[in-house]
């Protein structure tokens, strides 16, 4: 299947369920989500594939043992592109009512991967190319997020170069389009490939410095 865009449709099907997140709204529109979402999205990161690597486009059903939100929906849906053997860094697109997000970092490290990450971070020449990086993807209309303390790392001073970054525990940067009509054809193919390109140094960064953890994997939630 070649990648022809998202279809406002599949824009309108994420509407309806934000407004109605049962079983019995998502039994009576599953071909549109099929068809309408899922479909596209996966011809979208095929096309990508041969550049970046294949993708894992995530279950829509929502993990609610450990959380308030008992709808059982997700109102997104997304795929992740997870490099094989580098560790950290990964590419990530969204679609949803709201319109088209991508991504890339790293969204969660176990502890060994932290400490590597911050050793990077305070060292003078990995540090700065960090910091380098960020700054340019800042500037150029990327948020940058991830979990991080409020408090000085333990091991660190409130001195320190880089004490934002220190304090990270993930690092990723993300940029959103709001619905428009280059949506619904193949020019959001480019733009997330031109975005996906855009954020490989980062990736590149954590896959170097902070590698893969030696821990056993956490369950997600």
């Amino acid at each position: 299947m070649t990648f022809e865009g998202f279809p406002d449709e599949g824009l309108v099907f994420y509407e309806g369920l934000e407004a109605d997140n049962s079983k019995t709204y998502w039994t009576r529109h599953r071909d549109a989500y099929d068809s309408l979402v899922k479909a596209p999205l996966q011809a979208l990161v095929d096309e990508l594939a041969g550049e970046f690597g294949p993708a894992k486009l995530f279950r829509p059903y929502r993990d609610v043992r450990f959380s308030s939100d008992k709808t059982p929906y997700k109102t997104h849906q997304g795929a992740v592109v997870h490099p094989e053997g580098r560790g950290s860094g990964a590419w990530y697109v969204q679609v949803s009512a709201d319109g088209l997000m991508v991504a890339g970092g790293a969204w969660r490290l176990e502890s060994d991967q932290v400490a590597r990450y911050r050793r990077a971070v305070a060292d003078d020449v990995q540090g700065p190319r960090l910091q380098a990086e960020v700054d340019r993807l800042a500037a150029a209309g990327w948020e940058i997020g991830g979990e991080r303390l409020t408090r000085v790392p333990s091991g660190y001073s409130a001195d320190d170069a880089r004490l934002d970054l220190l304090r990270h525990k993930a690092l990723h940067a993300s940029r959103r389009w709001e619905p428009a009509d280059w949506l619904h054809d193949r020019r959001a193919l480019e733009e997330v490939r031109a975005s996906w390109r855009d954020v490989a140094a980062l990736n590149t960064w954590l896959a170097d410095n902070v590698g893969a953890t030696s821990k056993e994997p956490r369950p997600r939630r």
